[in-house]
């Protein structure tokens, strides 16, 4: 794809991405995106051929954004404590989503397509089990004795916490959400030391 054609690749992807995260997969249109990006319809077209195969490619790059946002930083890091630490504060900010008005689109896209078999559910759950062995690797760090069940409790706990955040930063307006959050994350990372 020649520069321009890639720049305006992916100017869309982040219209398509940023009007997900407000209005979920299945409300945003090829002409919503076309419109916001003040560009006709059969120019989105020429990028993507239909609104599944744009719905796929959002998909994919809300996962490989997330990826850069909380992983990337948190990679170079130490295993254990350190690295966790950097991942969960990673996952707050990415919610936050400074540059997103919706908060994190791979969690408005989970309760979207939850119940809903096909391809992108796929994608997404394949996406969110392999961070799950992330996290319980991580957490295996800090207790190498610890058992498998022990620690997929500990990631289950961690992940709602997560969700909790941005119910309570998002929905509720809870300027106090962070330090909830990060008081019950220590909580349980000293937890896990016994788990």
């Amino acid at each position: 794809m020649p520069p321009k054609g890639a720049a305006t690749h992916a100017r869309l992807i982040d219209e398509a991405m940023t009007q997900v995260t407000v209005r979920g997969l299945a409300a945003v249109s090829l002409q919503d995106v076309a419109s916001a990006a003040g560009v006709s319809k059969s120019a989105v077209l020429k990028h993507f051929q239909s609104k599944e195969a744009l719905q796929t490619e959002v998909v994919d790059a809300m996962i490989e954004r997330f990826t850069e946002a909380v992983w990337r930083p948190a990679e170079p890091l130490p295993a254990g404590r350190e690295r966790l630490d950097r991942i969960f504060q990673g996952e707050l900010d990415w919610i936050d989503g400074e540059d997103r008005p919706g908060g994190c689109p791979l969690k408005a896209a989970a309760m979207e397509l939850d119940d809903q078999p096909g391809p992108l559910r796929d994608t997404l759950k394949a996406s969110q089990v392999r961070w799950a062995k992330v996290l319980k690797r991580e957490f295996r760090t800090l207790n190498p004795n610890a058992d498998d069940a022990a620690l997929e409790v500990l990631v289950f706990q961690f992940k709602g916490i997560v969700l909790a955040y941005g119910h309570s930063r998002r929905l509720l307006d809870d300027e106090t959400a962070r330090a909830q959050a990060t008081s019950a994350y220590r909580m349980l990372v000293a937890s896990a030391a016994h788990a």
